[in-house]
């Protein structure tokens, strides 16, 4: 028993001089530690960034990915005085370039920008060489970048999504769409039109979207859900026909082009988002001003106007909203992923 908790009415221990100065002493070296840890990392913060930082892409450059990661990476970089360094890693669904980002020190000079896999690749692969959650501190939502359902324009019977309900209700198991591989968000976007439609399409992965979407120009296809960063040049020149965005609201790269919900699908939603990660265990202070300098270049008009040029919605957010989205992020994917048995290529 507690000698603090003796029963009532027993006699209590009472603690002596020595016991009182051991119990002082005691609290005051954990405050003393815990003021100087406060102390470093303030100094830590201080000093950051005193090098260049660098930025993990974990997918190849030429993406909007990529292209996010450098505009905003410029901007941020002029403003804490340090460069941003573009390491692209590509491989394995982007789960290269999040383990190597896992293992770095936590000392705010390496981060990644990473997309839906941060939420999907546990499901999909398994087991991983890191954990999404425990092994990252989030720092900021970036941007979204619509995908859009397109077709090829020469199809006359698919002009509308009422259309395309219409055909693969009367064909079933005829209808293909195209992606850029198992468990991208283009890949998703069409399982999840499939489900809520309760339509039998057949998907075709390929290994990236620009092979999917020389098929589809070729006619080999019938359909995708592709970014509006590869689709939209290809929409300009009228070679494909855009019959509705997947996220919540429209979007401002293609403004006439309505929602899937509106157009028949009634609270259909996919928006493929892009963040910001760094390791587990980096100082706070330091995070807060990595997170103050990405959300301020967000807000500069050569950002915007950039971002406009690929399609991508400008977002920022706090840490805590970020890990917030990731949450709801990684229990909507596993449910959908583990109930259609989705698996990576």
């Amino acid at each position: 028993m507690n000698p603090l908790q003796a029963p009532f009415g027993a006699p209590r221990w009472r603690p002596g001089l020595a016991q009182v100065f051991s119990l002082g002493l005691g609290l005051g070296l954990m405050a003393s530690a815990l003021s100087a840890h406060a102390q470093s990392a303030a100094n830590a913060a201080a000093d950051w960034p005193n090098k260049p930082i660098r930025w993990v892409v974990p997918f190849p450059p030429g993406g909007a990915m990529d292209a996010i990661a450098r505009t905003l990476g410029e901007r941020a970089g002029k403003a804490l005085g340090q460069p941003f360094v573009i390491e692209n890693r590509p491989g394995a669904g982007g789960n290269i370039g999040a383990e190597l980002v896992a293992k770095s020190p936590a000392d705010g000079y390496t981060l990644m920008i990473t997309s839906i896999g941060m939420a999907t690749n546990k499901p999909l692969y398994g087991k991983l060489s890191y954990d999404p959650v425990k092994d990252f501190a989030p720092v900021s939502l970036l941007a979204v970048v619509p995908n859009v359902l397109v077709v090829n324009a020469s199809q006359s019977k698919l002009r509308s999504v009422d259309e395309l309900i219409a055909a693969a209700r009367q064909s079933p198991g005829k209808i293909t769409y195209g992606s850029a591989g198992n468990g991208t968000s283009i890949h998703l976007a069409g399982e999840v039109f499939s489900s809520m439609t309760q339509l039998d399409l057949v998907h075709v992965p390929y290994k990236g979207s620009s092979p999917a979407l020389t098929d589809l120009l070729g006619g080999q296809i019938d359909l995708m859900f592709d970014s509006v960063t590869s689709a939209r040049p290809h929409l300009q020149s009228g070679k494909l026909r855009a019959l509705a965005v997947t996220t919540a609201k429209r979007s401002a790269a293609l403004p006439q082009v309505p929602t899937l919900a509106e157009a028949g699908v009634p609270d259909y939603e996919v928006s493929p988002w892009f963040a910001a990660f760094v390791p587990a265990g980096t100082p706070r202070p330091v995070l807060h001003k990595l997170q103050a300098a990405l959300v301020s270049a967000l807000k500069q008009p050569e950002v915007q106007a950039r971002f406009d040029a690929i399609g991508a919605e400008a977002v920022g957010s706090s840490p805590d909203e970020l890990a917030a989205h990731l949450a709801r992020e990684s229990t909507r994917w596993t449910q959908l992923i583990t109930q259609r048995g989705i698996r990576p290529d």
